[in-house]
């Protein structure tokens, strides 16, 4: 039986009112305050507005509480604040950084040639994929792209990224970080399951490349809005037949590949040219940690730059900063090392597995109420739903989950999400710690609907 749970998901202040309370915490002044005192002003101030992640009615995003062996790792790197971007910085923290990236290539399957560098978050994670598939698409010109820009394309307007509907809004920040803007992104339909329909993207690609010079397609391993998983092998063998870059956005996804039953989903990904992935999602690491990882290591030459003193071109050293543009990085692999180290990998797995196994059997039950539409099949830990009430106006179906989202925010004993899959506005109910049961889940969905029926038509 689920224990009752008292404590508030979150304060429930305003942000003016929580802003008044933070005013003193930054008053800088001329004195220093005692860390007794200034203990107390943020446990006071601040932490109670702090959101709990580790209860299990918290079912609205991607973030859970450092577990125990990441938390040991992370205070390490903490204490010793060692940058990893260069050798002469930190050798342990570099080669560290090095042998974990290797060891995540291998678990993953990817290829022997594979290599992996940490990123801030799988945002940064995928403009860099991007920019390296733009790089690779001049390189076909005869031009180098870190030289010239966009200024060697004969006509730029003719670039094109081409990914699903549902894809992360990263690709967006991408395209115009990249000087191309979002005219250059190509949505996809999707399938009744969220996932790219594969006949209508051949039909989309056969007429795009008449006008269009695609650069690279991005599939998504685990989208934000439905956890669901493109299929990879035959996105694959689309751009083996067109020789368009692919970059897999695993950032939400990629962990569940490890779940033995579930890794079928995911096959193909070793082909792909690039992935991201967040750890600091299920793994439960501090944020930031994620990762990019690449199929042929040279393809991180790509974002190589080079200075007299800091990543020399005759440095013999490992220097991950050649890896990406951040001339400076904390040590997050220690956190991610420490964490699979401290569990073991039978128990990571066993603590993936837990949140998938929770929305499966929420949505096989709910599948069987006549009040409740489930809006896809889930692929992982996330699930969309409507609620219904016989009889209720389809026009006014909206307004009513959006009703349910304001009153469930408002109690904050829970936290959940609102989207929109196409036109519908849905529910949206995430299951990233252990902790979310799929008693907690149907708690979340009878809450639901108990408010459903004090909706004022």
């Amino acid at each position: 039986m689920q224990k009752k749970n008292n404590i508030p998901i979150y304060s429930g202040a305003s942000p003016e009112q929580i802003a008044a309370g933070l005013k003193t915490l930054v008053d800088f002044q001329d004195e220093g305050l005692p860390l007794e005192d200034l203990s107390k002003l943020v446990n006071e101030r601040l932490i109670p507005h702090f959101v709990q992640y580790d209860l299990p009615e918290f079912q609205s995003m991607f973030n859970a509480f450092p577990e125990k062996g990441a938390e040991f790792g992370a205070n390490i790197a903490l204490k010793y604040n060692q940058g990893v971007t260069n050798w002469q910085v930190s050798p342990g923290a570099v080669m560290l950084e090095e042998l974990c990236c290797k060891a995540l290539c291998r678990i993953f399957g990817l290829s022997t040639d594979s290599d992996g560098t940490f990123m801030y978050c799988g945002t940064y994670a995928n403009q860099e994929a991007l920019y390296m598939a733009l790089h690779r698409k001049a390189e076909e010109y005869g031009f180098d792209f870190a030289e010239k820009g966009l200024q060697g394309f004969a006509d730029p307007d003719r670039l094109a990224v081409v990914t699903s509907c549902d894809a992360h809004f990263s690709l967006k920040h991408a395209v115009r970080m990249m000087g191309l803007g979002e005219k250059s992104l190509v949505p996809l339909p999707v399938d009744k399951n969220r996932r790219i329909d594969i006949r209508r993207m051949e039909e989309t690609l056969h007429e795009l490349l008449k006008t269009k010079d695609i650069f690279c397609i991005v599939a998504t391993a685990g989208t934000t809005s439905a956890g669901s998983i493109d299929p990879i092998l035959p996105i694959v063998e689309l751009c083996g037949r067109s020789g368009v870059w692919l970059h897999v956005d695993g950032a939400y996804g990629l962990a569940y590949s490890l779940v033995p039953e579930c890794k079928k989903l995911f096959s193909g990904v070793e082909h792909a040219d690039s992935v991201s992935w967040d750890p600091h999602k299920q793994f439960g690491v501090p944020i930031p940690s994620s990762l990019l990882f690449v199929r042929r290591r040279e393809d991180f030459n790509r974002m190589a730059v080079y200075g007299d003193y800091f990543n020399r071109k005759d440095d013999i050293e490992p220097n991950p900063g050649l890896k990406s543009s951040p001339s400076t990085r904390p040590l997050t692999a220690l956190s991610l090392v420490t964490s699979i180290r401290y569990q073991g990998m039978a128990k990571v797995i066993e603590r993936l597995r837990a949140p998938l196994t929770a929305v499966k059997t929420a949505a096989d039950y709910l599948n069987t109420q006549a009040d409740v539409e489930v809006c896809h099949q889930p692929d992982t830990g996330l699930l969309c739903i409507r609620i219904i009430p016989e009889e209720f106006p389809e026009e006014q179906l909206g307004q009513l989950q959006i009703y349910i989202y304001n009153r469930i925010k408002k109690e904050r004993k829970r936290s959940i999400s609102v989207t929109k899959l196409d036109d519908k506005t849905v529910l949206r109910l995430v299951a990233i710690s252990p902790s979310v049961t799929s008693e907690a889940l149907m708690e979340t969905v009878s809450n639901a609907r108990k408010m459903a029926g004090e909706y004022q038509v």
